[in-house]
């Protein structure tokens, strides 16, 4: 955590104290004092290095709903960023009632996934200390009875390891994952740790000697690293055999060695470096360095065979790619923690990196719903939970979009003014329509005249809400 003046150190203080005293006498499931709870949050939080206001938010979230403690009290104490957060952790837990209208869109899951997020737009904090929350009870599951057991294990896995994965905070989503995978189907848990285990103890040895190899050959190269181990988490492997008919000859994976590297130019070194010492396999050469995931992960991933004939995958990233695939939103709050709440009033999102920016969408969702509006369910669900593509401008500019997307999206995410006069597209250099689906790795020339104006008709050629919302705009000008 960063280092805090004395008299914010004393804003924590203060809080653990009115914390402890509100939830005097109440205990948890396990038979610990209930502040047990709130105590083990404001830890993972402070581990995550989230901004203060967050942490004293955390440890006040259960007061409103299970104390006397009102959003007044607090507010007076701690300002209005704590009372902000503290609410918002407070109303998710009636998402569902608030929200009952919704329930005809989506299926069950990611029903509920959407409710969650959208209740939670106007700060992405509320999510951040709701997944501590869960962590937390993931890892206390043990005290509850087996039907609840499974009930909050099942959520856990649908809801809120997708949710850490799409906020990019790996670690948080191999933890929620497997804790909650142990519970919903123990046996099958138990079996793919042990294969785990087992495969990774037989290639030990070979490890260890790629390793020095490797590392020998960067040294070599005066390259300046560090190399270490990664093994697959058992709900990572469950998923993936079932990709692939449970064949574990088709996993390559298993156990992988990444490498990190001061820059960018220095993590296509190492992959050169890599490839002229091992043979890599075709097809599985990735990278996410140029073209990121659709939560921002980068890395460069390569599995190569070794002289030993062995298969291992390796990844090479820098310490800041590093930190963000381990961390995400959270290491983005870490680097930036100025003017949060006050920005979120505003309907806007401080320094959040460009993958990140989908939250806003969520924000105007919510800001709709709070007026009463109605809320395109379908077009949000597109843009949040679809696959990314990736196209393309003429000069070789990179613009991911959602799957399915078309050519006005595509002009609309450019620039409005671009959007509004388009008199046409070209598609990897041949004339096409408004209405074909752009594909992965298209090249988009859109073409435009001063004279042209916005079309309503437009708004059926549409898929992405940003891009109906600025031709919704220039209309009503």
């Amino acid at each position: 955590m960063n280092a805090k003046s004395p008299e914010k150190s004393d804003r924590l203080k203060t809080a653990v104290s009115l914390a402890t005293v509100a939830h005097a006498g109440q205990l948890r499931k396990t038979g610990e004092p209930y502040i047990s709870h709130p105590l083990a949050v404001k830890k993972i939080l402070e581990e995550w290095n989230m901004d203060e206001d967050t942490i004293i938010a955390g440890v006040l979230h259960d007061t409103v709903e299970d104390t006397n403690l009102t959003l007044e009290e607090i507010r007076a104490e701690f300002g209005d960023s704590v009372a902000f957060l503290v609410d918002g952790v407070t109303k998710l837990g009636k998402v569902r009632e608030n929200m009952k209208s919704l329930d005809t869109y989506l299926p069950e899951t990611t029903d509920n996934f959407l409710r969650l997020m959208i209740a939670t737009g106007s700060d992405v904090r509320v999510l951040i200390i709701k997944l501590a929350d869960r962590l937390h009870n993931a890892r206390t599951l043990a005290a509850l009875p087996p039907a609840k057991q499974k009930k909050i294990a099942l959520e856990t896995l649908e809801i809120f390891a997708p949710l850490a994965d799409r906020l990019n905070m790996g670690l948080l989503r191999v933890e929620l994952a497997d804790l909650a995978f142990s519970y919903v189907d123990p046996r099958r848990f138990e079996y793919l740790k042990n294969l785990i285990e087992t495969t990774n103890k037989s290639a030990e040895q070979d490890l260890k000697h790629i390793k020095s190899e490797v590392s020998a050959l960067l040294k070599k190269e005066k390259l300046d690293f560090t190399i270490s181990g990664r093994i697959k988490s058992v709900y990572s492997l469950h998923k993936k055999l079932a990709k692939h008919n449970q064949n574990m000859g088709e996993i390559y994976d298993l156990t992988a060695l990444r490498i990190i590297v001061p820059d960018v130019t220095s993590c296509y070194l190492a992959l050169g470096l890599l490839h002229s010492l091992y043979v890599p396999m075709n097809g599985r050469i990735k990278d996410y360095i140029a073209m990121p995931k659709q939560n921002g992960y980068q890395s460069l991933h390569t599995t190569v065979i070794t002289k030993q004939k062995k298969i291992v995958e390796f990844q090479i990233r820098t310490r800041e790619m590093h930190e963000y695939a381990e961390r995400g939103l959270a290491a983005s709050f870490y680097y930036n923690e100025q003017k949060l709440t006050e920005n979120y009033k505003e309907g806007k999102i401080p320094h959040l990196p460009t993958n990140l920016l989908w939250i806003t969408e969520l924000q105007e969702a919510a800001a709709k719903l709070k007026e009463g509006k109605k809320v395109d369910l379908k077009k949000l669900r597109l843009n949040l939970f679809a696959d990314k593509i990736f196209v393309y401008t003429p000069k070789g500019d990179i613009l991911d979009l959602p799957k399915g997307s078309l050519p006005l999206d595509f002009a609309f995410r450019l620039h409005s003014e671009i959007g509004g006069h388009v008199t046409g597209v070209k598609i990897n250099g041949k004339m096409s329509n408004l209405n074909r689906r752009l594909e992965q790795g298209d090249v988009v020339e859109i073409l435009t005249s001063k004279n042209q104006i916005p079309r309503a008709s437009w708004l059926d050629k549409i898929v992405t809400p940003h891009a109906r919302q600025k031709l919704k705009q220039l209309l009503r000008q």
